[in-house]
């Protein structure tokens, strides 16, 4: 609803959306921040301001929009608790992954993480004061930058797996995609300028 497309046919696929899910999904207004919401069967009128949203609820569809930013789906093995998160590199570097993780009732090794699509390590150009940003974490995470230009190419994939790795996650899968270089697959705000956005979403069922 905030990225120019028709609000008809917004609403149009999200109903058409909504036929292959439990409920509607709680939608997020993502402003890169390091928020994480309880999702729960009651949704207010207006999207709550955060960038994950978290449920221990069966049949209640947690769901991020991206359009290059890194969509993280979290499970515990039980599945009886699932998070998604918008991973921005501001929310990334900020910490929105580590508030995520805080709010499961379970160790980390009993937790399962999936990297959605994102903009490939080839692609994502950053400037000097998102690598200093960073390395003011953890300093070693340099090495998920190459040098390009008068700039540097940024691996979210990998600056992603190691907050998640220092946090004791062993379990990991995804990262295999590039928004901005497959076209034919995925919308890419770099690309594009104006562009729609894709849907992560992850619910537990019974």
């Amino acid at each position: 609803m905030h990225v120019g497309d028709d609000p008809q046919i917004v609403a149009t696929n999200r109903a058409q959306l909504n036929k292959y899910l439990p409920a509607a999904p709680l939608w997020l207004d993502q402003q890169h921040t390091t928020i994480v919401v309880e999702n729960s069967h009651n949704h207010s009128q207006l999207p709550p301001i955060a960038d994950a949203s978290i449920t221990q609820a069966a049949n209640v569809v947690c769901c991020v929009m991206t359009a290059d930013c890194l969509p993280v789906l979290i499970t515990n093995k039980l599945g009886t608790q699932v998070a998604a998160v918008h991973a921005g590199w501001r929310g990334l570097c900020d910490g929105i992954i580590e508030n995520t993780l805080a709010k499961f009732d379970c160790a980390p090794q009993d937790i399962v993480v999936w990297l959605g699509p994102a903009i490939g390590p080839q692609h994502f150009e950053v400037g000097g004061d998102v690598l200093a940003k960073f390395c003011q974490h953890h300093p070693t995470d340099e090495r998920y930058f190459v040098v390009h230009g008068d700039r540097y190419l940024a691996n979210i994939y990998q600056l992603a797996t190691a907050r998640l790795v220092r946090l004791g996650i062993g379990e990991i899968s995804g990262g295999a995609y590039c928004t901005f270089g497959q076209a034919d697959l995925f919308y890419s705000y770099r690309r594009e300028g104006q562009t729609g956005r894709m849907a992560t979403m992850i619910w537990i069922e019974k």
